[in-house]
């Protein structure tokens, strides 16, 4: 009983936090599905990684906030909906709602043959920027929580190696813990600019980070 009621004020202290959030108000006003719209914004307005007419991949999309911004970025006024710059295409495990301009294939990204459809729906077009908001699920297996994660930037960083411009980006999430040093040493063997960053909209308990690396070092 004692660890039910205990889960129950768990809950009850992370609702409160999510409904106080000026993030989560944020993005209900502005027409996001998530607050993670913010944390790409804040990257993007840093670096300037997004651009009018260019090619975007969107790893571990759903629920679609950042697809979503990113459509924003591209369309002449900022709107959410109507005409494009650009091209996007979202892929996830998970299903998405549409949004509108967006090329979405379901699938998961470890498995060659999706890799292969999203390389199929790019028809030899390099990318300009990879982002990826990809997480496994966590099992609290430290060590193999870490490897799962490590995983995913792997190869998210494997693909962008194959797909992006010289001058391209990837925006990945990692968590601070186990490995996290080690993929830190992997972005600065695959790109010229390396970049931690920990968005405002990122929960401070949380240990989630982004790194972001520009300019595809030439495979030696």
């Amino acid at each position: 009983m004692k660890v039910k009621t205990k889960s129950k004020k768990v809950n009850k202290a992370w609702l409160n936090d999510h409904v106080n959030d000026p993030y989560v108000r944020l993005a209900q006003k502005e027409g996001y599905r998530a607050r993670a719209a913010y944390k790409l914004k804040e990257i993007d307005e840093q670096l300037g990684l997004i651009k009018p007419g260019y090619v975007v991949v969107d790893l571990g999309s759903t629920p679609g906030a950042w697809s979503q911004y990113v459509r924003r970025k591209l369309a002449p006024e900022g709107a959410a909906v109507g005409q494009l710059n650009g091209t996007i295409i979202a892929l996830d495990l998970l299903p998405m709602e549409p949004v509108e301009g967006v090329t979405f294939l379901q699938g998961d990204f470890r498995e060659p043959e999706v890799l292969a459809r999203l390389e199929a729906v790019l028809a030899g077009r390099p990318v300009d920027a990879v982002v990826s908001d990809m997480a496994p699920n966590l099992s609290g297996i430290e060590s193999a929580d870490a490897a799962r994660i490590s995983h995913l930037v792997e190869l998210a960083v494997e693909f962008a190696g194959n797909h992006l411009k010289p001058d391209g980006a990837l925006v990945v999430k990692v968590f601070h813990g186990s490995g996290y040093s080690q993929l830190v040493k992997l972005f600065k063997e695959r790109f010229r600019v390396v970049k931690p960053l920990k968005p405002k909209a990122s929960r401070d308990k949380s240990s989630e980070t982004f790194l972001v690396g520009i300019g595809v070092k030439a495979r030696k």
